[in-house]
Formats: structure tokens, C-alpha cells, sequence
């Protein structure tokens, strides 16, 4: 059609009907008002699609395409052989005539959705194919330009389309940098997990929940701790920070793979592996085969490995049993110049341990009763035993572990609550005798016992606030029960009962009584509700017995106190 000549505002018809575009504007920028976007990063693409040959060339050739950010990719003359084109240089902006032969517009943009939607459509149609406006805005065209389109027209329509993609790519940078930072988050959660897991600060039924949540199934038979300390082999050699980390990404990649192990830094050249099975002795084959690939990839560097062991456990509470055993093997294993792949805790003197002692004192005991706590604590082991380096290190890792438990039930953290815990490796291998064991138990105990007294009572404060609050919001519900509240403060029912009567001076049915009493006398002030009513609005199922712990706690009936407060 020659209308569709008339393309730019400043085209020149010749004699002949020959559309001529002799420096259309010397400087269209400056003449249509455009300021010119600078980029630093690459132009977007543009393709055209348009079968008439001197208005796709008008296009082409006088559109400051670089100026509005842009940089003209490739053309077609109609929608089927456009359609390779854009397969191979898939462009940010399509702009296709709507009508044309063999494949019209609205077809091609069908297609291009489909295939390619983060493509703008740019539509360019007459007045007399308007009807196809609806069409197009079903397919989600980004622009819709009535011929004649004007250089003003089409810049215009550009510079929307370039803010537009300016935008998107922001809005994807910003959304990879989140996504960035929730992984790294997500690993920072999942190590601080793990952390809590292997020294028992989280119970099982936690464990199994929060590890869900990161993605984590810890559900299985039995589970086992591997600790692998890198070391090199010289130690007169020279420290290569970037060898380093080459040696723990191959041992990384090589735990990564499995889907029943994970793993964690304990800190800059210890990993501590937690593997999860369902038959003990597989389970050892499975580590043992690990280990083995492990120590091959490693000798083939300057580095050795240090590896610590801990036994099967049946039951997820008792990771950190594995993780105590594999603790004290490797510190074993560093002072004997043992690799440690066969190292294995005597379980008959590890089993006389009470572990519970510790966590008694920590909960109960004071400062002046150490010394009676620390006899009592390792008379069972005897003389003999008391002589293993290995066993004194055992028990100090309980201690640690206990200690760590507590600090993390009362809120706190422990490297401010105790910080010597921060060089645990320098004190183990400087425990040698019984003496020195005990002087660095003291420590660590008297610190969390300071701690848990300047918590107590805070904890307990802002617990019972919890308590009473979750009591407001369900006061009504026939069946609250002792447990129901107990539950919202993570503890058992009996220990929330013997709390909660020494922190308000009543007990837990007394302060419910007194609630559901309250809010009955509001409404018998305040409405003409009937005693039956009530009951049944402040969590009596039985009208009568409401009657009677109304009179027990006011001295009236119900109706008698509507007619005493109505007077």
C-alpha cells in the first residue's frame, strides 16, 4: 500500500513515487527533543519484520537505533522466514508489520510469545486493520502503532521499551543478588543448624522439622559423625592459602555428591560430615569406601588429612554422641600421629560416663558445689581410666557439649558466654592430667552458671507473658488444657506447671478460672446475654458447673450479680 510510504514526517516523495531518504533530519535527536541514553552495558537487539522493501529500509537506515539504546539485529520479510532469524539471535525487541503474506504478524507474535516471552512485541498496523488490535492485545504486544508511525512516534515507543527492559534487568540483578544472599543465608542457617544437631541442642522432632525446612531429610535408621582435619603432611613446608582451598573443594565435592551426608566447617580446616543410613554396618562400608576416595584425592596433594570417627547411632538425640567419640578420636589421633580411620572409643568406659550429671548442674547446682560434683561426677571411672588421655578428653567434650545445650536453650551465644570455647582444639591437647581437667571444667562451667542465673529470671518473665497471652487469645475454647499452653513455651506440662505457680502465685487452672470469670461478669455488665449463654462464650460446656465456680470465685449467681451490678 503507498500509505504506508509516508513512514517518517519528513519522508520525500519523488516525481517518479519513489520514496527517498536523503538525511531525513540532520540531527533527529536534537530536533525531536531526545536526550541520548548512555550505556555502558550492551544495546538491546532489534528485529524487523516488514514486507514492503523501502519501509523496512526507511526503518532501518533512520532510526537512531544506537541513541535510544538499541542496536538493529536483523530483518525479514515476513513472519515465516523471520522466525529462524530470531531463533538464532534472539533479540530483546521484535517490530513486525501485522499484515503480510505467507505469515502475518499476530501469527508470529504467537509463536515468539510462546517461544521466546521475554521478547517486546512492537506492532505497526493501519487504520483499516484495527479490527486485529484486540487480537494483539491478547498476546500481550508491548506497543500498538497506527501507520503512518512517525520517527517521533517510533522513538518514543523505543525509549518506553528500552526503560521498560532497563527495569526488568535491574529487577533480575536485584533478584539474583537475593537469590545470592538467601543461599548464602540458607548455608549460613544450614551450618548453624548442623551445629546445633551434632552437640544435642535441638531435640528430634525440631531436628526433623528445621531440617526439612533447609532441605534437609534426616529421617533414617542410624547416623554417624566424620570429623576431617587438614594438615600439611610437612609441616616445615611453606602455607598456600589458594592449595588450601583447592584440597577442601575436592573433599567437599566429593561429600556433596551423596544425598545422605551433611556437612558442615566446624572452622577454617575442619569439615564435620554427619551420615545418615539404615543398616550400622553398611552405613560404616559407606564411610569407610568415602574415606578411602577422600585420603586417595588428598595424597595426590602437599596435604594430609586427620580423620575422627564416631560410633552408629540409632537415634537423631544421639548424633552428638558420634560427634563427642569423633572429637576425642581426632584430638587422639593429632597427639598419637594416628590417622585416625580405626580409631574407635572404648565404649565400656565411655558408657560409665553420666552424662545427665552435667546437665543437673548446669540446671540446679551452684559455684561453692563444684568440687563435689566433680568427684562424684568421675569417681566411677577409676584410677586406671582416669589415666587415658583419650578418656579426659571424652569427658570434657560432654562437659563442652552440655554447656552448649544450656547457653543455647537460655537464648544466649556461646562464644560471648564462653568464649574460651572458641580455641577448644589448644585446650584439649593441653589437657594432660586429672587436675588440669578439672581447673578447665571449672572454667567452663562457671560461666554458664553465671549466665543461666542472669537469664533465669528473664526467661521465666517473658515465657509466662507468652503463657498468659496465648490464655487471652483461647480462653474460650472448652478444651484448653495445661499441655495446649505448656506446648507454646516448648515446655513439658509438668515443668510449666511447677513455673508458671512459682512466677504468679497461682496455678494454671486457678488463672484460667480467673479469666473465664472475668470475661463473664463483662458480659453480664454489658449485654442481656442469658447465664446459659455465657457459659458456653467463656469456655463452659456445662451451664451448671459454670453457675458454681462463678458463686465459688464472686459469692453471687450469675443472675445475682447482674441484678446486684443493675441497681
Amino acid at each position: 500500500m503507498f500509505t504506508t510510504l509516508f513512514l517518517f514526517a519528513n519522508i520525500i516523495v519523488n516525481d517518479n513515487g519513489v520514496s527517498d531518504f536523503p538525511n531525513i533530519i540532520e540531527n533527529p535527536m536534537i530536533e525531536l527533543g531526545f536526550q541520548e541514553r548512555r550505556r555502558f552495558d550492551m544495546p538491546y537487539k532489534v528485529f524487523f519484520v516488514e514486507d514492503e522493501i523501502v519501509t523496512r529500509e526507511g526503518i532501518r537506515d533512520n532510526v537512531d537505533w544506537k541513541a535510544n539504546g538499541f542496536e538493529f539485529s536483523g530483518e525479514a520479510t515476513d513472519g515465516e522466514m523471520a522466525l529462524p532469524l530470531l531463533q538464532t539471535i534472539q533479540p530483546d525487541v521484535l517490530i513486525t508489520d501485522i499484515k503480510m503474506p505467507f505469515m502475518d504478524g499476530l501469527q508470529l507474535s504467537k509463536i515468539i510469545r510462546e517461544r521466546m516471552p521475554w521478547v517486546k512485541i512492537v506492532i505497526l498496523s493501519g487504520h483499516d486493520e484495527f479490527e486485529y488490535a484486540q487480537q494483539a492485545i491478547e498476546l500481550g504486544v508491548t506497543e500498538y502503532l497506527l501507520k503512518p508511525v512517525t520517527i517521533q512516534n517510533l522513538h518514543h515507543a523505543l525509549q518506553k521499551i528500552a526503560a521498560q527492559l532497563d527495569r526488568e534487568k535491574k529487577e533480575q540483578e536485584n533478584l539474583k543478588k537475593l537469590q545470592e544472599q538467601i543461599e548464602e543465608n540458607r548455608t549460613t542457617l544450614k551450618e548453624r543448624f548442623l551445629l546445633k544437631l551434632v552437640v544435642g541442642a535441638v531435640s528430634s522432632t525440631e531436628a526433623i522439622e528445621k531440617g526439612q525446612l533447609l532441605g534437609l531429610d534426616l529421617i533414617a535408621r542410624c547416623y554417624l559423625v566424620v570429623i576431617l582435619k587438614t594438615e600439611l603432611r610437612d609441616r616445615s613446608e611453606q602455607f598456600d592459602y589458594a592449595e588450601y582451598q583447592h584440597v577442601q573443594q575436592i573433599v567437599a565435592g566429593l561429600v556433596e555428591s551423596n544425598p545422605d551426608i551433611f556437612w558442615l566447617k566446624k572452622d577454617w580446616e575442619e569439615l564435620v560430615l554427619v551420615m545418615k543410613g539404615n543398616i550400622p554396618e553398611y552405613l560404616e562400608e559407606e564411610r569407610d569406601l568415602l574415606l578411602e576416595r577422600i585420603k586417595q584425592e588428598v595424597q595426590k596433594t602437599r596435604y594430609q588429612l586427620a580423620i575422627g570417627i564416631g560410633t552408629p547411632q540409632k537415634r537423631i538425640a544421639d548424633i552428638s554422641k558420634s560427634f563427642v567419640e569423633a572429637l576425642v578420636s581426632i584430638q587422639n589421633a593429632d597427639n598419637e600421629n594416628k590417622n585416625g580411620l580405626n580409631q574407635a572409643v572404648d565404649r565400656g568406659e565411655l558408657l560409665k560416663v553420666d552424662k545427665s550429671a552435667v546437665e543437673n548442674y548446669l540446671r540446679c547446682g551452684v559455684k561453692e558445689d563444684f568440687d563435689a560434683f566433680f568427684d562424684t561426677f568421675i569417681r566411677p571411672l577409676g584410677e586406671t581410666a582416669l589415666k587415658s588421655y583419650l578418656l579426659k578428653n571424652y569427658i570434657f567434650v560432654d562437659v563442652v557439649l552440655s554447656t552448649v545445650k544450656l547457653i543455647n536453650e537460655l537464648g544466649g551465644e556461646i562464644d560471648q558466654v564462653v568464649p574460651e570455647l572458641n580455641s577448644i582444639e589448644t585446650i584439649l591437647a593441653n589437657i594432660k592430667t586429672i587436675e588440669q581437667l578439672k581447673e578447665q571444667t571449672y572454667k567452663i562451667l562457671s560461666s554458664a552458671l553465671a549466665f543461666r542465673d542472669s537469664q533465669t529470671n528473664k526467661q521465666y518473665t517473658r515465657m509466662i507473658q507468652q503463657a498468659k497471652e496465648f490464655i487471652e487469645r483461647h480462653y474460650m475454647e472448652p478444651d484448653l488444657s495445661l499441655s495446649d499452653v505448656a506446648s507454646q513455651v516448648n515446655l513439658s506440662s509438668s515443668h510449666f506447671s511447677v513455673v508458671f505457680s512459682q512466677e504468679t502465685c497461682q496455678t494454671f487452672k486457678d488463672h484460667l478460672t480467673e479469666i473465664r470469670i472475668k470475661k463473664a461478669k463483662e458480659l453480664l455488665r454489658t449485654t442481656s446475654l442469658k447465664a446459659a449463654d455465657i457459659a458456653y462464650q467463656v469456655g463452659y460446656n456445662d451451664p451448671h458447673y459454670f453457675s458454681s465456680a462463678f458463686k465459688k470465685n464472686t459469692g453471687f449467681s450469675p443472675i445475682e450479680f447482674r441484678l446486684h451490678t443493675s441497681s
